[in-house]
């Protein structure tokens, strides 16, 4: 009887902290319906040969939290980017910073696209504070692929143009041979 009658005191009192507390709202985050779509469904992810002559490779990642984003551009002949695709290991809000930003980097010249900032990223996709570093990445990740894109022309202006193919000294020789005696 002892028992009981502490038990009933016990969940008596109990009773009203947990109906106080049932009926405060909970805060709840989440992510902005843009961030979500980009998420589940990302744009442009993929790859592209990184040796085309056409192709800039931008790889960056933050150490701070793991994020890894690889973006590549191709650039028409008129200096304009025709194609992006991009990989990022990350959280929900590196994703979506990566698909936004090839969506937003299609079709513009190199010299806008490298002006583009993380601000707008963030902005765009609604980025709490906490998740800024993701759009970091993206500025940082478009900015390396230009540069990538830059030093590729640069070598391959500089470089002389090589052969299609080498003759072997025999095949010099058997060549001499036969138009010798042509």
């Amino acid at each position: 009887m002892f028992r009981s009658a502490i038990s009933k005191s016990l969940l008596a009192a109990a009773r009203p902290t947990v109906a106080r507390s049932a009926a405060r709202p909970l805060a709840v985050r989440s992510y902005h319906e843009k961030v979500i779509s980009h998420y589940e469904k990302p744009r442009n992810v993929g790859s592209m040969l990184k040796t085309d002559h056409d192709v800039g490779t931008g790889l960056v990642g933050a150490p701070a939290c793991g994020d890894v984003m690889k973006l590549q551009i191709r650039v028409d002949d008129n200096g304009i980017i025709s194609e992006v695709k991009f990989k990022t290991f990350g959280c929900g809000s590196a994703i979506a910073s990566s698909s936004y930003m090839t969506e937003r980097v299609k079709g513009l010249s190199l010299d806008e696209a490298g002006k583009i900032k993380n601000t707008e990223i963030a902005k765009e996709l609604c980025l709490p504070p906490v998740k800024l570093h993701c759009s970091m990445l993206a500025e940082d990740a478009i900015r390396s692929a230009i540069r990538d894109y830059k030093s590729k022309r640069k070598h391959a202006a500089a470089a002389p143009a090589s052969p299609t193919f080498m003759n072997t000294p025999e095949q010099n020789a058997s060549a001499e041979a036969t138009a010798t005696s042509a």
